[in-house]
């Protein structure tokens, strides 16, 4: 399957304005046969909302964007505020080319006194759905820090982790070095969709990138630009790397 990834800002607060450029995107995408468009995280509404937060949380418009996937005949892996049970999560929605969601990611690890204010932590680390013969897993900016996690999506099966992110100043090692060996010590696609710009205190690193199972980078995005790029995944080749680099099989589990 041929995927996007979108590195853009989000327009504050602004649900309109997003699903107009989000539209445009998963139209840039198509014309490019990928199948699958994957956004920044919090893209939908931005990321410091603070008072903002409940009113966005509860005016989250998920039929719209469902509308949208089937309009445009495209699948996305989309974000912002899910309000559920009285809390509110930072999440990600797997939503198929007929608008159908297909698996919804609440953030688990949350990073700074930010995060830790305006969300509550989910409790499900491993979240994967299976798309046009592709295993996908979501994860949210700061699970990807934690080899555990990508580890429990690569146990599970995954070929492709989604990761929706807003990294920021002065967090660029993660960008330049660690989304690789985490695709290298599983064997499977990362693919690390960033926010560029700033949105009050934070400046974000941009530096999207797709890392491959043998930890080869093979699409990057620069610091500022705003882009849309494509990659290929293939399950075979993740099949094939699990078989020459055989750490998951030889992972001592009755030990571990």
């Amino acid at each position: 399957m041929k995927i996007a990834i979108w590195q853009a800002q989000s327009s504050y607060c602004d649900y309109d304005a997003n699903l107009v450029r989000l539209s445009r995107a998963l139209q840039q995408a198509k014309a490019q046969q990928a199948e699958l468009l994957i956004t920044p995280e919090m893209f939908m509404s931005g990321y410091v909302l603070r008072h903002h937060l409940p009113a966005l949380a509860d005016s989250f418009p998920l039929t719209a964007l469902q509308a949208l996937a089937r309009e445009q005949q495209m699948a996305m892996v989309i974000t912002g505020p899910l309000a559920e049970n009285g809390n509110i999560y930072n999440a990600a929605w797997l939503i198929s080319d007929q608008g159908d969601v297909l698996a919804v990611y609440r953030k688990t690890h949350l990073f700074g006194e930010l995060d830790k204010q305006q969300f509550t932590a989910g409790n499900e680390p491993v979240c994967i759905a299976r798309y046009k013969g592709l295993n996908i897993a979501m994860l949210i900016c700061y699970d990807v820090e934690f080899p555990e996690t990508v580890r429990a999506a690569a146990r599970a099966g995954a070929h492709l982790i989604a990761v929706a992110t807003a990294q920021m100043k002065p967090f660029t090692f993660v960008n330049q070095h660690l989304i690789a060996t985490r695709a290298w010590e599983n064997q499977l696609y990362v693919a690390y969709v960033n926010q560029i710009g700033s949105e009050q205190h934070l400046e974000y690193v941009g530096q999207s990138l797709v890392a491959a199972p043998d930890g080869s980078v093979i699409s990057q995005a620069s610091e500022a630009e705003e882009l849309l790029l494509c990659a290929e995944i293939d399950p075979s080749r993740v099949a094939s790397a699990q078989r020459n680099n055989p750490y998951l099989k030889d992972l001592r589990t009755d030990i571990l």
